[in-house]
């Protein structure tokens, strides 16, 4: 599979502290494939409470890359957590390709996580004693559909796997195996695909190459992807960059290189909060 390195253009966020809307045409609700209203999440109370996130509204347009940075302890992990439906928000309201999950029950999340997301994360999260192949096809079973081994051939050729459907994790390399964990995550075409440290276990020249697959399935196959990462070259492959710090949204970028993505960071101030999530 070819991979490219982006062009940038210069964009800034509005660098006033406030938080940011980030938003690509205007339209109605369904039309973004993830939108937070007013989100918050507290842990604790009273004296004692912790605000991992503080009101966060955002609106993400589909076929987008979208990057998540702040500094340990700024809510970034709790963000992609709540957005992902993995945990819920003490407030406000979350939609996911226009389906309010906010009140949904556990087992309704649980089959839209199964039918509707993807998740790449930094461990691989593959199951050593099935093939890639099976690994692939995992969500189709869980979700209770009969696996289609053609759909499963198709992505692991759209992530440069042609002919290793049959191997094992333990067979292939570390980037090889985040390439099954990508075409796991795409073969349900889901509404978005939610990266967590996908490139934090992997040498340079290889998270290069699993950056610019995901990179590519937003561009060639119009998936959805929001990414947390600790990296700015990393980031650097995405549409636009948010930085979280004390729980809220204080800034963004819009198709920045990795060093001014950087120097943004090494602005922000740590966290005035202990204990928050990271």
């Amino acid at each position: 599979m070819g991979l490219r390195r982006k062009r940038y253009e210069d964009g800034d966020g509005d660098g006033d502290g406030d938080a940011v809307q980030v938003q690509g045409t205007t339209g109605p609700t369904g039309d973004w494939a993830v939108e937070l209203r007013g989100v918050r999440r507290q842990y604790g109370r009273g004296a004692s409470a912790v605000h991992a996130l503080r009101g966060i509204d955002l609106a993400l347009p589909r076929g987008s890359f979208t990057a998540v940075m702040g500094p340990s302890g700024s809510g970034k992990s709790t963000f992609l957590q709540c957005a992902a439906g993995l945990d819920r928000p003490s407030g406000g309201t979350v939609r996911l390709g226009g389906t309010d999950i906010t009140g949904m029950s556990e087992n309704k999340l649980t089959a839209l996580r199964r039918s509707r997301l993807g998740f790449v994360f930094q461990a691989f999260n593959l199951l050593p004693s099935l093939t890639v192949e099976q690994n692939v096809v995992l969500p189709m079973r869980l979700a209770g559909h009969r696996p289609d081994r053609r759909r499963a051939a198709e992505v692991l050729g759209q992530v440069g796997l042609d002919g290793l459907g049959r191997r094992r994790p333990g067979q292939l390399s570390g980037g090889q195996q985040q390439r099954v964990a990508i075409a796991r995550a795409l073969v349900t075409r889901p509404d978005v695909v939610f990266a967590d440290e996908p490139t934090g276990a992997l040498d340079t020249t290889t998270a290069a190459e699993v950056l610019g697959l995901l990179r590519q399935a937003v561009d060639g196959l119009g998936a959805t992807v929001v990414m947390v990462t600790h990296d700015p070259a990393a980031a650097a492959w995405s549409d636009r960059v948010l930085f979280l710090a004390d729980g809220s949204i204080v800034d963004h970028l819009e198709r920045a290189p990795a060093d001014r993505i950087a120097a943004r960071m090494a602005s922000l101030a740590a966290p005035s909060f202990s204990g928050a999530a990271a």
